[in-house]
């Protein structure tokens, strides 16, 4: 399951490597529709993943996915490539989720149909393994599973995920860490969560 977890995240960062974006943001830049589709094909189960983790809720995720892309369109003249395409697409993303995070003052807790839809986008992921996976991460503290959720969908590295979360590296790293040791427990069958 740990693997799988590795496997997902490799896939995503090669569907999203900055030298195959980069283009699609200059085409986006001069008002170029199927760059707009190309790039959502290519980053939208990272974008839904970072606002799942954030907003706990499928409806508001995919709300704020949407957007997302709206202000990518409307904004991509913007884009200045000192960092990566994704890593902008995903702080909008981040603002717009922390928005809707402030205008509904509260957080909910993921229901399971959230969970299977992110999977969804993974063929090698069963619904038995959703199911394992998804009790094991609900034990986690929430932001372990937010690093543990945006490592594994966005394919993202502990250094860009320490930026976006604004934590330490070292943090963001014992954290993740204390997350694996805790999933291999859960799903070796045991309870110290």
């Amino acid at each position: 399951m740990l693997i799988l977890l590795e496997t997902m995240a490799e896939e995503r960062r090669t569907a999203t490597a900055p030298e195959l974006l980069e283009p699609l943001m200059a085409r986006l830049a001069g008002g170029d529709q199927e760059a707009l589709a190309e790039l959502y094909h290519r980053t939208r189960t990272s974008v839904y993943g970072l606002a799942l983790s954030y907003l706990k809720n499928q409806h508001d995720a995919e709300d704020v996915t949407q957007d997302a892309f709206v202000r990518a369109w409307e904004n991509a003249h913007q884009y200045r490539p000192q960092g990566t395409p994704l890593a902008w697409l995903l702080t909008i993303a981040r603002n717009l989720a922390l928005m809707k995070l402030r205008e509904r003052g509260r957080t909910q807790d993921m229901a399971l149909e959230d969970w299977e839809r992110l999977a969804a986008e993974n063929p090698m992921v069963t619904v038995e393994d959703r199911q394992v996976l998804d009790a094991a991460l609900t034990a986690l503290a929430d932001d372990e599973r937010q690093i543990v959720l945006l490592h594994a969908v966005t394919g993202w590295k502990h250094r860009e995920i320490a930026g976006l979360l604004e934590l330490p590296l070292s943090t963001v790293l014992s954290k993740y860490r204390r997350a694996l040791l805790k999933l291999k427990t859960k799903l070796e069958g045991g309870d110290a969560l």
